[in-house]
């Protein structure tokens, strides 16, 4: 069966398959985009183009992706809403049997449009029909790949130009008289409340992102190197029919553990440290997102569980805030009163609310003690991307609201240095430092990702340990082939023929 034959038998077949969006689900998302319109007009959603190179990988743009589902390059979207009807026409590159042997089987003008059920256009014609559609009266809606400020029509210092602002430029160029309206803003409003399917898609990820790190779990060992972790992690991936990672790999061993972004992944681990990863995958599409840290050896040291113990607190002290109605806020502040408490009761800081001088970048020239060992934020929303969109970004958390926790705590062995030696922090910085030393080299991220229910919520990606003594059981069985969810890849296949 050809590639195309099999994306129009794809299109009518039944919600039978596990974890997939079926066109009416992307056909109700573009109304809902045109029915949050304020006045009737013209939209335009730019997909992504084929790379310059032709050895680089093509991924869709992600609002594009939202409202089409269509993986194919160079495409765009049109549609046009006057007096409350809409049409949709979708244009792509025309078949091109030589290009094909370089890019492989395109669905074309009469595939693409068979396959979503609407008026399909060789994208050669988009500036003409374009042109004829805003002669007849604005405004324009754009949704695109846009540098900061790009896509509206707001005054503001030059920013590089992305090739969406550039197609952009010379539409407004050509229409002077014709108001421009960035609608992205619309379409992550949109994207703030997750479907069935999606969730869905989310767990499958969770669940492939799990496997790995539990395989991971199980190979680490001192002399080994981190990029042989990350390696294992992302065969895992891929051979569950994950896209590829959500994000670059985090594999850090060491003074590594540290290093919030650190993504060489290149040391080899040493007996007596820790390391974090911080890996994940896209399934169909879409994210998880999830951390562990374990130690190298197998077995938990005691200050490794000192420290430890107070970030797997600060999680445990998030979830019980999880429901319906309650705002992200709550969370943190339930993560970080627990973190605080944690760090002076190790000595880390002198108290809860305990300030060092800093210089005049901080309000009053001073900074909070705890600040140094947490840098970062508890959490965020995941979907289309691993840094996603959800309502309780405006609101509160809701039935459907998906996101993560990652408390951590970070002992550099440089901690007392980055406190200014100034006469002010004199006594701070000798008080600090045996204790720095004591847990030098130990950073501890635990990240999970939740669903909100209407009883509270499911932490979906818990089939990774996250306990002490668990992780040490997991980490004492032997290492194996990277597992394979025959039936997830099964259904991964009938995705994607």
């Amino acid at each position: 069966m050809s590639r195309l034959r099999a994306l129009l038998l794809l299109a009518a077949v039944s919600s039978a398959l596990p974890a997939q969006i079926l066109q009416p689900e992307y056909r109700s998302r573009r109304e809902a985009l045109t029915a949050a319109l304020p006045t009737d007009g013209v939209v335009l959603v730019l997909g992504a183009a084929e790379p310059t190179l032709n050895h680089e990988t093509f991924w869709q743009s992600q609002n594009f992706r939202y409202l089409t589902g269509f993986l194919e390059p160079d495409a765009a979207l049109v549609i046009v809403r006057r007096e409350g009807a809409s049409r949709a026409m979708i244009f792509v590159p025309p078949k091109d049997a030589a290009r094909e042997v370089w890019t492989g089987e395109r669905l074309g003008v009469e595939g693409a449009a068979s396959l979503m059920g609407m008026e399909g256009r060789d994208h050669g014609v988009l500036r003409q029909v374009l042109d004829s559609l805003l002669a007849a009266g604005g405004p324009l809606y754009v949704v695109g790949d846009f540098s900061r400020g790009g896509g509206a029509d707001v005054p503001g210092e030059p920013v590089p130009r992305t090739p969406h602002d550039q197609r952009l430029d010379a539409i407004k160029a050509r229409h002077r008289g014709v108001p421009v309206t960035d609608a992205n803003a619309l379409v992550l409003r949109q994207r703030g409340r997750k479907s069935a399917a999606e969730l869905a898609l989310i767990r499958d990820a969770a669940a492939i992102s799990a496997a790995a790190h539990r395989e991971a779990m199980r190979a680490i060992e001192p002399g080994r190197n981190e990029f042989e972790i990350q390696a294992i992690a992302e065969y895992t991936f891929r051979r569950n029919g994950g896209d590829r990672p959500s994000y670059g790999s985090i594999v850090g061993s060491g003074p590594n553990s540290t290093v919030l972004h650190y993504n060489r992944d290149d040391r080899f681990m040493r007996d007596g440290e820790v390391v974090t990863m911080d890996m994940a995958t896209y399934y169909a599409g879409y994210s998880a997102d999830i951390t562990r840290t374990v130690p190298v050896n197998g077995k938990f040291s005691s200050a490794q569980r000192d420290i430890y113990a107070i970030v797997l607190a600060a999680q445990a002290a998030a979830e019980r805030q999880i429901r319906p109605g309650v705002r992200f806020s709550a969370l943190n502040e339930s993560a970080l009163t627990t973190i605080k408490a944690g760090l002076v009761r190790l000595g880390l800081t002198e108290s809860a609310d305990a300030t060092y001088a800093c210089g005049s970048a901080a309000p009053g020239g001073v900074c909070p003690q705890w600040r140094l060992y947490y840098m970062h934020g508890l959490g965020h929303p995941i979907g289309l991307d691993v840094h996603d969109v959800d309502v309780y970004s405006q609101d509160a958390l809701a039935v459907g609201s998906v996101f993560t926790i990652e408390p951590g705590v970070y002992v550099r062995a440089n901690t007392v240095d980055i406190i200014p030696d100034v006469p002010a922090n004199a006594a701070l910085r000798r008080q600090l430092a045996p204790v720095v030393a004591k847990y030098a080299n130990i950073g501890v991220r635990i990240e999970d990702d939740y669903e909100v229910t209407a009883a509270g919520f499911d932490r979906i990606s818990a089939a990774v340990p996250r306990d002490m003594d668990a992780i040490e059981r997991e980490m004492a069985l032997p290492a194996g082939p990277a597992p394979r969810d025959a039936a997830r890849v099964e259904a991964y296949r009938k995705f994607r023929p």
